[in-house]
């Protein structure tokens, strides 16, 4: 296995130890497969992770490896027997996963914000897609938005509400908002 294909893998456990998952496929390692529907790699974490808005991307093989460092140590320390075909994180089983995420986590450790700061990303794509435009992710099914019951646009593709969140208007429109609801 090369480096990227173990950085990915490693990077997708990460994220669906956050948010979990059903197996995209049957031999499926990454994603533990502990969840039905699609968890955070579906929703397109590592697209988020990657992108360069976010900011994360130049640091990731770098968190990938130190992932898989942890790991290793986690299972020397827990007795456990590693899967040399896959990368040390993917080849713990998912609590052993979410233990070594707690620790990563964890108050005191000193790489909390970097490990804090992935598991976020892995939240914003299963929750906003920001990967991608929102139309086109309640078109294709995205199962974060889906999840959370995340309402599709009109047919001209344009969000409007028949009734208020807090049951009533709270406030009229500016007199000169458009019709599309665009301030004058």
């Amino acid at each position: 296995m090369d480096a990227d294909q173990a950085r990915t893998m490693a990077l997708e456990a990460y994220a669906d130890t956050i948010l979990p998952g059903e197996k995209r496929w049957p031999g499926d390692r990454a994603v533990a497969g502990v969840s039905q529907g699609g968890g955070a790699v579906a929703s397109g974490a590592l697209e988020v992770l990657r992108s360069a808005e976010g900011g994360m991307a130049p640091a990731l093989d770098a968190l990938a490896d130190a992932l898989n460092e942890h790991a290793r140590q986690y299972a020397a320390e827990a007795g456990i027997e590693l899967d040399h075909d896959v990368p040390p994180f993917v080849s713990l089983d998912y609590p052993n996963r979410v233990r070594l995420v707690q620790r990563l986590t964890g108050r005191t450790h000193p790489e909390r914000e970097a490990w804090i700061s992935v598991a976020m990303f892995s939240t914003i794509a299963f929750d906003a897609a920001a990967h991608t435009h929102t139309v086109e992710a309640l078109a294709a099914g995205h199962p974060g938005l889906t999840t959370i019951g995340f309402r599709p646009p009109d047919s001209d593709g344009l969000w409007r509400f028949d009734s208020y969140s807090y049951g009533r208007q709270l406030a009229r429109p500016h007199p000169h908002t458009t019709p599309s609801g665009s301030p004058a």
